[in-house]
């Protein structure tokens, strides 16, 4: 017999909070965002929709761009 867990349905932070765009700027959030080495997290373990998550992607990558987030952690 398998027992089923019950597991928590993930949401999208952005879209509860109404945030409709994702500042580059934002070091302190777009970190969250980050592993330890430095990826990106996938939106399947954020629970970020699409639309956010491509916005979260695009801010860090400018973000990494202009020398605010280094691309790699040591």
């Amino acid at each position: 017999m398998r027992y089923r867990r019950f597991q928590r349905r993930k949401f999208c932070k952005f879209c509860a909070s109404k945030i409709d765009f994702i500042d580059y700027k934002d070091i302190k959030t777009l970190r969250h965002y980050l592993t330890d080495k430095g990826k990106i997290v996938a939106g399947r373990m954020t629970g970020n929709c699409t639309k956010h998550q491509k916005e979260l992607t695009r801010a860090i990558k400018r973000a990494r761009n202009i020398a605010i987030l280094p691309f790699v952690e040591k």
